[in-house]
């Protein structure tokens, strides 16, 4: 099982709508596929129409041997979720009381391993206890970009983290999310990107309206607008992530 987490410091960055997509082409391919949304905010639960509840909280999460019961079947073969709670806001607090506390998430995905092929983490936009565990826990992490210096700014701040923990064993797949190609800024940054930000996604993902509709819909774009550019930029960028990561290989 390969884990891939969708994170970013900064939030309204199209991290979301990325991780259910990219779940859904994941899942599409036919590759057993479990989402964790691990925010609060329950948005990757709401697009799924899955309630953000998890009986028990984060204590009965972790402590459960009967890990199954928590998880929901969404309406896409081969796609499970995780859902949100929202007592994810005090995660914190719970593994700060644990034994070996940055590497208690390591511990409790191992759960999962016999069952998926990859397990895609839907990530709070903050630094934490919590993104420390998913630095240690994730094969692949991917870090949505929109194309301003402020996004850029965050992005050196994750490098920096990286570059302090050297046994950290993740790959960083950056990509540019939100991309209005009308705007001089958006294509200055990106093209100034594939030149000098290491490990950049050639894929991007657009601005564009039919993502938003996601919120209407509740569901993947693929699954309501299958022939959309949108709907293609994400399996475009999934593929790019599969051979990157050689995941067709584990």
């Amino acid at each position: 099982m390969k884990i891939i987490a969708l994170y970013n410091i900064k939030g309204g960055v199209g991290k979301t709508a990325a991780c259910v997509n990219l779940a859904y082409s994941c899942a599409k391919s036919g590759m057993k596929t479990l989402l964790w949304d691990l925010d609060s905010q329950g948005a990757a639960s709401y697009y799924f129409n899955v309630k953000p509840k998890v009986k028990g909280g984060t204590k009965r999460l972790f402590k459960t041997k009967e890990i199954g019961e928590l998880i929901k079947e969404t309406d896409i073969e081969n796609l499970d979720l995780l859902p949100a709670d929202f007592s994810y806001r005090h995660m914190d607090l719970f593994l700060d009381s644990e034994k070996k506390p940055k590497k208690r998430m390591v511990e409790f995905l191992k759960r999962f391993e016999d069952d998926y092929d990859i397990l895609i983490l839907d990530c709070p936009p903050s630094f934490s206890l919590v993104s420390e565990n998913v630095f240690k826990s994730a094969d692949v992490m991917l870090v949505p970009l929109i194309p301003t210096t402020l996004s850029l700014r965050t992005y050196n701040q994750i490098l920096d983290y990286v570059d302090e923990h050297k046994k950290l064993s993740l790959k960083l797949m950056p990509f540019f999310s939100m991309v209005d190609k009308r705007k001089k800024l958006h294509t200055g940054i990106m093209s100034d990107g594939l030149n000098s930000i290491n490990g950049l996604l050639r894929t991007s993902i657009p601005y564009l309206s039919v993502i938003e509709n996601m919120g209407i819909e509740r569901a993947p774009v693929g699954v309501f607008a299958p022939r959309s550019d949108a709907a293609a930029a994400f399996d475009a960028l999934w593929m790019e992530v599969v051979l990157r990561a050689k995941l067709n290989s584990q």
